[in-house]
């Protein structure tokens, strides 16, 4: 039997997305940040789960000349609509330093 997909022909998945977050910002402008991030999933028809903030981190090697940053962990539902929409905002985002998304195996 093949497995249907939801109408309109988008599959949904599962996926666990890791960004982190510029370690300067106030704490008001790190929510803020936050929330734009998550903005740019729930418009683009992903559902949002679990998130975890791990705070702020160092890293194991300086990323852009920066020695730390705000960790930040959700688990989403979500397609490649929205998956590639954040990518390509994530990317041009200052604020932002690193982001991967995985597919969820829970």
């Amino acid at each position: 039997m093949l497995a249907r997909r939801p109408k309109g022909g988008k599959s949904m998945k599962k996926y666990e997305l890791m960004y982190i977050v510029k370690d300067g910002l106030d704490e008001e402008t790190r929510k803020a940040e936050i929330e734009k991030l998550h903005g740019i999933l729930t418009s683009n028809g992903a559902k949002l789960g679990e998130v975890k903030e791990w705070g702020l981190r160092a890293f194991a090697y300086p990323i852009n000349k920066q020695v730390k940053g705000y960790y930040v962990v959700l688990k989403l539902t979500a397609n490649d609509a929205a998956l590639n929409e954040f990518s390509r905002l994530a990317k041009i985002n200052p604020n932002v330093v690193r982001h991967l998304f995985t597919v969820d195996q829970d």
